[in-house]
């Protein structure tokens, strides 16, 4: 009897190494196969089945539903499990991936038990999970994840979680002045542009501090949960009457106060989305010259 699989497809790297690392650590024993689009899956299909699907809904060549779409015109792909993975939750996208005849969905940003609960309810269904207990070494598949290996997912370049560099701090001054940049521009509503940030535990209000293909500087206002450097997040911006849904997830988190009791955070998103008309999106914010004034991504 062959290993039970899985296909992993979705363009974010970061985004799949993370899947990857949820299956490994709670279910031994599985074959995990990715792929780095809609297109490459539909190649890696095509020569071999798998036991299940998990797939992101935006990616550039072939999206998520179009897959979706040509697998159930297969006959050898019309009962495989195949789960969304995606930032899109609103009424009319979850319609149209129920009548392309998706399985399940999970919601970007997913935790780990999210993730884990939905595959052992899409195995289980297939009449899987049986199997891949057999085939797993002597290890529960019911147990608590390890926190995710900073180094396995960041290439040994993760950042230490320090306060903001800052400049020492001002002489008192009359209460309608603010020192450039503190957290009161956000409340308000400084020229940067707000939105909301989805975390698996919370949604966040936030304003853009600074803006580049590569990263947002965000402001928040502390709370509980803090939120947990390279944890990954859905950054939601409007922009008439359209929202953004910008994958990625939290490079640092820092105080944006010199003190440990600072009432709002700086957070540093990184972007992991491929997608032209999201990178389209953000060179039109960046090119408004509002956002990304004295700052340099990465520094």
């Amino acid at each position: 009897m062959g290993k039970v699989s899985v296909l992993v497809v979705d363009d974010a790297p970061f985004i799949r190494d993370l899947v990857k690392k949820g299956l490994r650590d709670h279910f031994p024993g599985l074959q995990i196969e990715e792929a780095v689009n809609g297109r490459k899956a539909q190649q890696f299909l095509a020569r071999q089945a798998v036991d299940l699907i998990l797939c992101d809904w935006e990616m550039p060549e072939l999206s998520g539903i179009e897959l979706l779409t040509w697998c159930r015109e297969q006959d050898s792909l019309k009962t495989t499990p195949f789960i969304m993975v995606t930032s899109r939750g609103d009424k009319d996208n979850v319609v149209q991936a129920i009548q392309a005849g998706v399985s399940d969905f999970i919601g970007k940003p997913f935790s780990n038990d999210q993730l884990v609960s939905k595959v052992k309810k899409a195995l289980s269904r297939a009449g899987k999970l049986e199997a891949l207990a057999a085939q797993a070494p002597q290890r529960s598949l019911v147990g608590s994840m390890p926190n995710d290996s900073l180094a396995a997912l960041t290439g040994g370049k993760a950042e230490v979680v320090r306060p903001a560099a800052t400049s020492p701090a001002p002489r008192a001054a009359p209460a309608a002045a603010a020192p450039a940049g503190a957290a009161p521009a956000a409340r308000s509503g400084a020229k940067g542009q707000q939105g909301q940030l989805r975390l698996p535990s919370a949604n966040l209000p936030c304003v853009i501090k600074a803006l580049s293909l590569k990263e947002a500087l965000l402001v928040v206002k502390r709370g509980t949960p803090l939120p947990q450097v390279l944890e990954s997040a859905v950054l939601d911006l409007e922009e008439d009457s359209d929202v953004a849904r910008l994958n990625g997830y939290l490079h640092a988190v820092a105080a944006l106060e010199p003190k440990p009791d600072s009432e709002w955070l700086q957070l540093t998103f990184r972007f992991v989305d491929r997608d032209p008309q999201k990178l389209d999106y953000l060179s039109r914010l960046i090119a408004r010259g509002s956002t990304q004034k004295h700052y340099v991504p990465g520094a």
